[in-house]
């Protein structure tokens, strides 16, 4: 059981708590999970990635295990807590200002 922490507006438009749990039944990495979720949570499609190219959005930031794993493949393994459900993984909002 995979735990994903979303920020408030995803969590509002996808009408869901603060902490979603999905199976993932293949190899657990970011575009797995990011295709369980947006399976799961139709509304939630081109919010975290962008609809054609399935790369995530330049505003949002991935992060497990006190771990920025933003610029990491999508196809690299996430960490084995993130893998287990011992330690959810956080999709963030990045805040940009001068």
């Amino acid at each position: 059981m995979i735990r994903i922490v979303l920020p408030t507006h995803l969590r509002t438009l996808a009408r869901i708590g603060a902490e979603v749990q999905l199976n993932v039944t293949d190899r657990v990495t970011q575009r797995s999970v990011l295709d369980a979720l947006e399976a799961r949570f139709p509304t939630l499609r081109g919010t975290i990635r962008d609809h054609v190219t399935k790369q995530r959005r330049p505003m949002v930031r991935f992060f497990a295990c006190e771990e920025d794993l933003s610029h990491e493949s999508p196809d690299a393994p996430l960490p084995d807590a993130v893998a287990t459900g011992a330690q959810p993984l956080y999709i963030v909002g990045a805040i940009a200002g001068g």
